[in-house]
């Protein structure tokens, strides 16, 4: 056997024991064969580079350095689920499901584990690259930290598609987690609060060799991309095991929401025995199909739902209560509690929401609370132990002035919060609002985050987000912790923001209710800003998915002379504030009034390219087929009830070919 062939034996022999150790739990040979097998393969490839493999079993130890994440953007979105919390809630969802898809339904239920989402590409067979959830549109490149994780295969087995990306938890087990506190606290160093915080900033480590110290693991469960060789979500979970990734065993196929809801009741007692944190169960229309004519909201699938195990709930006393304003102006009073272990963090604040909330609870400082942490990221009081009470406690009285700038509050009919409404000059206001619009989503100016934007209104540099553009370095080179290079970095990274296209500057102006969403329809329908600041309310509720409150809010935004002042400045400065030529080139009106959905699989562009090229030229694009859909562009394999329903209800249903035609 020559050296080449050696190292290849090698190598594949490791990934086979890797695979039985640590994605079985039967391994074949013991840690000291392990070892002196990687050890030999180690000195092989040090001796012969040419033969240099990225994923090499030897690399599993790391030793890349990564100062900083690579932002990614994904190809196919991570949405987030909508969560439900009682049987009636999910035979609601069932209801609505079976009034867009016909035939029965079958669901896949599988445990829904608390660690870190990660997207992992595989093409040909081999792991080229892991990145974070982010913000589910992007996220960071960790690739060479997951690829220290034991149970992420580097090269797969088997009948695997040429490319695709599967998803997953980064988890840390409970025995892992524990085995690291003891030995933080022998160092005397501060233990680590929880498992799932523990995995997600092991993700980020600089050190690839730091990560393969940390026993993390992997528990994959979706896969996403063209021509998936299956049909069923629950085939999909059985070809991922086969390909030789960890997906749980403990996933469930139930064909009505009562047998979800005996998997439900099963898993909140038996879940304690499991090795990993688990928060509740994931419950997914098994049928691809089935989850293709059901389509997206803006934010979820209609086709999935998380049900979360009851909250976990704690007593603690309420000391104070205090005002928060946020970037719009809101007020949210947040209780201030003596610090209580709850889910495996130490709790010191808890939101109140709102006046209403503190009225309905009857909620005053000095009370004992129970404090719940289920679906919220910040946990929230959910009653008064009326029993210890002192009795001579006072009403608590809602503020009637904001507690940064004294300015009287408002509160609009039908709105839940009262506002600061000192817009321009109310300090946290003024900071939030710069935040938001250097935010990743928005202007994603490199260099300058959330600290440095409030030092720099603190010293008085910057009132609003037009005087960015207008700062020098040796205006802030003077700043605590402000070096030249940083310095240098924040005005590169403020002038080339001025690249930032039309829609994400709107975005990041900040009008109260236009979010991503919003501002891609209002810059596509009005193509400048001028535009859109000439447009009365009737106007602007006429574009599509645009209400009396979104419109009244762009109104109300352009009515104030200093807003309309700050934004001429950001025309004045070179920001993009309309469509560029580039894309007014690229959009037409031949689709405009029209509504689409697509539907299958297609041979000569993608589903995603097919949805860019409607919305390009005018039309609009939706997940499910109703009256309003003017044509069904049909693919392969698209769902027979989809195609009846087009078909019953006079949808011209066309071709990808006849598409293309269409908007040439």
């Amino acid at each position: 056997m020559n050296t080449e062939q050696q190292i290849h034996t090698l190598r594949k022999e490791l990934r086979q024991h890797n695979y039985n150790y640590y994605v079985l739990d039967q391994p074949k040979i013991s840690d000291y064969d392990f070892d002196m097998k990687l050890k030999e393969l180690q000195e092989l490839e040090e001796k012969h580079p040419e033969f240099y493999d990225p994923n090499s079993p030897t690399l599993r130890v790391g030793g890349q350095v990564t100062k900083n994440f690579a932002t990614v953007v994904h190809e196919h979105r991570m949405y987030s689920l909508s969560n439900s919390y009682s049987k009636e809630e999910l035979e609601d969802w069932e209801v609505r499901i079976k009034k867009l898809v016909e035939g029965s339904v079958e669901y896949t239920c599988e445990l829904k584990y608390d660690g870190a989402s990660i997207s992992l590409t595989y093409e040909n067979g081999e792991l080229v690259r892991a990145v974070t959830r982010g913000d589910g549109i992007q996220g960071d490149d960790v690739t060479h930290n997951v690829k220290t994780i034991r149970s992420v295969p580097l090269k797969l087995k088997g009948d695997f598609p040429p490319k695709f990306d599967i998803r997953g938890e980064i988890v840390l087990p409970y025995e892992g987690f524990a085995k690291m506190n003891a030995e933080r606290v022998e160092n005397g160093e501060e233990p680590y609060a929880n498992p799932r915080n523990t995995a997600s900033g092991s993700l980020k480590l600089q050190d690839s060799a730091e990560v393969s110290k940390r026993p993390l693991d992997c528990l994959l469960y979706s896969i996403v991309g063209e021509n998936l060789p299956f049909s069923t979500q629950f085939e999909g979970l059985q070809k991922a095991r086969d390909w030789g990734f960890k997906v749980p065993q403990e996933a469930k196929l139930a064909t009505s929401t009562d047998a979800v809801m005996k998997y439900l009741e099963y898993w909140d007692v038996h879940r304690h025995d499991l090795p990993y944190e688990t928060d509740g169960v994931v419950i997914k229309v098994n049928n691809l199909n089935q989850q293709d004519e059901l389509g997206y909201t803006a934010k979820s699938p209609r086709w999935a739902m998380a049900y979360k195990f009851k909250a976990e709930q704690a007593s603690t006393k309420l000391e104070k209560i205090t005002y928060q304003v946020g970037r719009t102006g809101a007020i949210t009073p947040v209780a201030n509690l003596a610090p209580v272990q709850l889910a495996g963090t130490i709790v010191k604040r808890a939101s109140l929401h709102n006046a209403d909330q503190i009225e309905k609870l009857d909620v005053r400082e000095g009370d004992e609370v129970f404090v719940e942490k289920g679906g919220e990221i910040i946990p929230k009081i959910v009653a008064v132990d009326f029993t210890k009470r002192d009795p001579d406690s006072e009403p608590t009285n809602y503020i009637a002035e904001c507690p940064e700038c004294g300015t009287e509050l408002v509160r609009k009919e039908g709105e839940a919060q009262h506002y600061c409404p000192n817009y321009n000059h109310c300090a946290p206001q003024i900071i939030g609002r710069i935040q938001h619009f250097i935010s990743r989503k928005a202007m994603d100016i490199e260099g300058l985050g959330g600290e440095t934007v409030a030092l720099l209104v603190r010293e008085n540099l910057i009132e609003n987000y037009a005087d960015l553009y207008e700062l020098k370095k040796e205006q802030i080179l003077p700043l605590e912790r402000m070096a030249e290079k940083s310095a240098e970095n924040l005005i590169n990274g403020i002038q080339q923001s001025k690249e930032v296209p039309f829609e994400r500057v709107l975005f990041a102006l900040g009008i109260r209710y236009v979010g991503e969403t919003v501002a891609k329809k209002l810059a596509k329908n009005y193509k400048t800003i001028e535009a859109i600041e000439a447009a009365s309310q009737e106007d602007l509720v006429s574009v599509d998915e645009i209400g009396e409150k979104i419109a009244e809010s762009v109104v109300d935004f352009f009515a104030v002379e200093e807003n309309r002042a700050i934004v001429n400045r950001l025309k004045t400065n070179g920001l993009q504030l309309a469509i560029s030529e580039e894309e007014l080139a690229g959009q037409t009106e031949k689709l405009n009034g029209n509504t689409f959905v697509i539907s299958g699989v297609f041979e000569k562009v993608s589903r995603s390219d097919l949805k860019k090229m409607i919305e390009a030229n005018g039309g609009k694009v939706t997940g499910s087929i109703s009256a309003k859909t003017n044509y069904l562009v049909a693919g392969e394999n698209m769902g027979p009830s989809k195609l009846a329903k087009a078909e019953k209800l006079g949808t011209h249903i066309i071709s990808e070919d006849e598409f293309l035609a269409m908007v040439e």
